[in-house]
């Protein structure tokens, strides 16, 4: 992706049918404190939406949160469309209650990064800013 001008842009989004979404409201303002932009979809998000909103926002990153069971499937929805949208260069990385057991298959299938419960927002920050494109300046 290189190096930007702005800040780090993040789509913070709830795929599928799960309704909870304060883990994903924490991380949003989390990343929006340590200076990034971070544009939140909301609940029950589609994959195809996802990434139009990825795409229209000319995102550097996206974060996936879930705590329904449907991480294999939605994940992987994720990264298929990004590609087929000429997108892969946008970063996919999630959180929420994944099996530890499913964590090495997703990245297999490009998700860059898994974060699961008791990870600190700071942990999360930092490693938004040491995988995802530095700013300018940075």
């Amino acid at each position: 992706m290189g190096v930007a001008a702005g800040p780090i842009r993040v789509v913070v989004a709830k795929p599928g049918l799960d309704g909870h979404d304060r883990g994903a409201k924490v991380i949003a303002r989390a990343l929006r404190d340590a200076g990034m932009e971070v544009i939140y979809t909301g609940l029950h998000q589609t994959p195809e939406q996802i990434v139009d909103t990825a795409i229209q926002e000319d995102a550097d990153a996206i974060g996936l949160s879930i705590l329904s069971g449907a991480h294999n499937t939605l994940f992987a929805a994720v990264i298929e469309l990004l590609k087929e949208r000429d997108a892969a260069d946008i970063l996919v990385f999630g959180g929420g209650i994944i099996p530890e057991a499913d964590i090495p298959p997703l990245k297999e299938k490009g998700v860059a990064e898994i974060f699961t419960p008791g990870a600190t927002t700071a942990s999360i920050v930092d490693w938004v800013r040491a995988n995802v494109r530095q700013p300018a300046g940075a």
